[in-house]
């Protein structure tokens, strides 16, 4: 009997890296993709010597146009059945809207919002035919509110909730489950690529990729719940903004995320 396999993106470092070792923990066959082939072959042979599972490598660079669709392509090239797809992949940059690189923001885009639909799209609609499957879009507890000093990559993870809620509804008679996990600030080297190491955002209580992966995993595959939002500092920060007024949210957002 063949293992099911899970699709993960974004698959060489942070919360990817955590998805690929609790997935592999059950059995689940895996095609790891992100930039680095190195660090993916790396973890590929970790996984399968460990937990005699298979372990599939594709180099991608998601933000190129057109790759979602190259990656789908090599994935069913495989002759995989995917059950699971996991959208991790994405990045974010922080810094005043004028100043900040414009073609970082547009590969962000790109990355976070254009890739993860193209994928949630060819991917779904094989699930939708089978009548099965599962998809995990990783957007943020910044998908609640407007992010003043990260306005875009707050602005793609809106996006990427209100598609997977959207889905969830359309597909939930379909046998595909989508939902999302909103994590807050979180241990994977996130706030080193976003540049955020001068922010206040990073300089308290962070959770650990390990247990927001275990509680992601775990609601997807256990229980029905569309929106997963780790840790319940998370949880009251997210039902709280929806009883403010929408400046002062914008305003306290702008206040966490200055500049130390």
């Amino acid at each position: 009997m063949k293992n099911k396999v899970v699709v993960i993106t974004g698959a060489s470092s942070g919360l990817g890296v955590e998805f690929a070792k609790q997935f592999a923990g059950r059995s689940y066959d895996l095609v790891l993709t992100a930039r680095s082939e190195d660090k993916l072959n790396n973890l590929a042979k970790e996984l399968e010597g460990k937990h005699g599972i298979k372990a599939h490598v594709i180099p991608i660079d998601l933000s190129q146009h057109g790759s979602a669709k190259t990656l789908h392509e090599k994935v069913v090239s495989l002759g995989l059945t995917t059950e699971i797809l996991i959208n991790n992949a994405g990045f974010g940059l922080f810094g005043e809207f004028e100043d900040t690189d414009i073609q970082k923001e547009v590969d962000m885009i790109e990355v976070n919002i254009t890739a993860l639909t193209e994928l949630t799209k060819y991917f779904g609609k094989e699930m939708v035919v089978g009548n099965t499957g599962k998809i995990l879009n990783v957007a943020s507890v910044a998908a609640f509110q407007p992010g003043p000093l990260m306005a875009v990559y707050y602005a793609t993870k809106a996006y990427v909730l209100s598609l997977s809620e959207a889905l969830s509804n359309e597909w939930k008679d379909k046998g595909v489950k989508v939902s999302v996990l909103c994590p807050g600030a979180t241990e994977t080297g996130f706030s080193n690529s976003a540049e955020l190491n001068q922010s206040k955002l990073f300089q308290g209580d962070v959770m650990q990729a390990e247990e927001v992966v275990e509680e992601a995993v775990k609601s997807l595959l256990e229980t029905n719940k569309t929106v997963v939002i780790p840790g319940m500092k998370n949880r009251v920060l997210v039902n709280s903004v929806r009883f403010m007024p929408r400046k002062m949210v914008t305003s306290v957002v702008r206040k966490v995320q200055e500049r130390i």
